[in-house]
């Protein structure tokens, strides 16, 4: 007979799952052992929150779900983070976790948490599973639900004893797809008189328009339409080419380059936008230019989100739509086509500039002069983020990951070997700062134990630098921000990888070209110089005069 486990697995091979990721411990000895005589992979980690994160990002890079497992408890609870992430960042994936028998209780309370209650605000849908009976309808549930618009994490708990008891074999429940319905053609037309109408149009990819699947129908629409696009940040990357309408990433509010055409436009048609970014720019309730929601579900109407027309449904079916009844009736946008060149000439503005510590202009340039159109370089969270953000040029969908909703530290690294595991034969690069780097750098020994080839790029300036960099902006002392670090190096050694570390900008470039050659895993350990933060985001832009004129 088979057992509640069996069941389980049986229902994770039906939905195609080929790894789990996590760090298993007594309550899921019974799935372990099913999951040894299976035909999926475990990758054990060395923390349930870089499982997670990983998970997550199988599932922002596939569209289909990641599965991590964890046991009761502490290791449960390790997922939280993780749970956030995808579920502020719309990734697909599913979390289980194990729990004391819950027919007995020979243990009273001893490490137990009611997990289902507190994953409840960060996922989809959470559940205990009570029957192995229930498990394959369960788990086809689960995998709908963490799939559909607008995608997140589901959360099962399956205690130990249901995952041991023997039943007869129950079948596991066939795949179906999962078609998004349609956007009403009422819509689709007033959406298109209204472009047609403008003078200025702009078109904006945000999160919810960066899913696998929109990568085709988004391109064509940008080309079909001739219209000028930027992007938020975790909207960058949508579109394949390096196209000549592309005016830049408002990676930040208000107040940078790319904004003078925000400011010049009289029509934003707003793809995607999930209001849980920080806000690409800010509608004001008179004065500006009005806004086009396209996306899967209706806006999220938010103190500065507030569009005067939607169309709701699927978005690939929604812009071929659109372009179908746009294609070849706009103009060509010349003056904001001109902008276009002085908006990424002043970004672009000291990027081989050689002074060292390097500055973040020139990590950027560098990087991307060592990534191929398809190398995929997967960003922790700090102040370069919003450098890449800005100045690092996409050629290909989804090759700059960047989370810029739960926007966590300490993800960067399991991110860009969950990518390493995905696109073996891509260069892959984690870009972390020294202080994210150090909350999951214990899964350099899974990255080596893997044989991934990865380069990690730790930028090391001893601080949590964006934190400092806003406590100067906002006039506090420096207080309470700076550390030590160990020997980059010599730590990536002691976990069997290999380490380089940067002495001069020049030297830069062919430190990393040298690590990629090499394969394996190679930490670059790079000394920065975040002054620039000042110089630019603050007093340049501060004080620049906006050189628009499209009238």
């Amino acid at each position: 007979m088979k057992k509640g486990s069996d069941l389980l697995v049986e229902a994770l091979e039906n939905e195609g799952v080929e790894r789990v990721f996590g760090v298993p411990g007594e309550e899921n000895l019974d799935v372990l052992e099913s999951l040894r005589r299976s035909k999926i992979e475990l990758v054990l980690t060395r923390h349930e929150q870089a499982a997670a994160f990983m998970a997550a990002t199988h599932g922002r890079l596939t569209g289909k779900p990641g599965v991590c497992l964890a046991t009761l408890g502490p290791g449960a609870l390790n997922f939280s983070t993780g749970a956030a992430y995808a579920h502020l960042g719309a990734m697909p994936m599913i979390l289980i976790t194990g729990q004391k028998a819950i027919m007995t209780a020979k243990q009273a309370r001893f490490q137990i948490v009611d997990v289902v209650a507190s994953m409840r605000p960060s996922t989809k849908m959470t559940r205990q599973i009570v029957s192995p009976a229930s498990i394959p309808a369960t788990v086809r549930d689960a995998f709908r639900v963490a799939m559909e618009e607008r995608p997140g994490p589901v959360h099962l708990e399956l205690p130990e004893d249901v995952a041991a008891e023997e039943i007869e074999d129950v079948p596991v429940i066939p795949v179906h797809p999962l078609d998004q319905p349609v956007a009403p053609g009422s819509a689709l037309d007033r959406a298109a008189q209204m472009i047609l109408a403008a003078k200025r149009p702009l078109v904006m990819i945000g999160a919810a328009g960066n899913r696998p699947r929109l990568v085709e129908p988004l391109s064509a629409f940008v080309r079909r339409l001739g219209v000028p696009f930027f992007n938020t940040q975790m909207g960058k990357g949508a579109v394949t080419g390096g196209s000549n309408l592309y005016l830049g990433t408002a990676a930040l509010s208000e107040g940078d380059y790319v904004h003078e055409a925000v400011a010049a436009a009289d029509l934003i048609i707003a793809i995607g936008h999930d209001t849980v970014e920080k806000p690409p720019f800010l509608m004001r309730s008179a004065g500006g230019p009005k806004v086009i929601h396209v996306g899967y579900q209706s806006a999220t109407v938010e103190q500065v989100y507030h569009p005067d027309a939607e169309v709701v449904g699927d978005i690939g079916a929604s812009v071929t739509a659109l372009a179908e009844r746009l294609g070849g009736k706009l103009p060509e946008q010349t003056k904001t086509l001109e902008l276009r060149q002085r908006i990424l000439a002043k970004i672009n503005d000291r990027a081989e500039e050689g002074r060292f510590p390097v500055t973040p202009q020139r990590l950027v340039h560098d990087v991307r002069a060592v990534m191929p159109e398809d190398g995929m370089v997967c960003l922790d969270n700090g102040m370069y983020k919003i450098w890449f953000a800005r100045n690092y040029r996409t050629h290909v969908a989804n090759t700059l990951l960047l989370d810029n909703a739960l926007a966590t530290m300490g993800a960067g690294l399991p991110s860009a070997m969950m990518a390493a595991m995905l696109h073996p034969k891509r260069r892959v690069m984690a870009v972390c700062g020294d202080g994210g780097f150090m909350m999951n750098s214990q899964e350099l020994e899974t990255a080596v134990r893997l044989k991934l080839d990865l380069v990690v790029l730790v930028l090391n300036d001893g601080a949590y630098g964006m934190i400092r960099w806003k406590q100067a902006v906002d006039s506090f002392p420096d207080f309470g921000m700076t550390f030590g670090n160990p020997d980059f190096v010599r730590y990536a050694e002691a976990y069997g990888a290999k380490g380089s570390r940067v002495t001069s900008a020049e030297a830069l470039a062919p430190t990393l070209e040298a690590a990629f050659k090499g394969g394996g895993v190679h930490l670059v350990d790079c000394p920065i110089d975040y002054s620039e933060n000042t110089r630019v985001l603050v007093q340049e832009l501060r004080n620049k005069v906006p050189d628009v004129d499209l009238a």
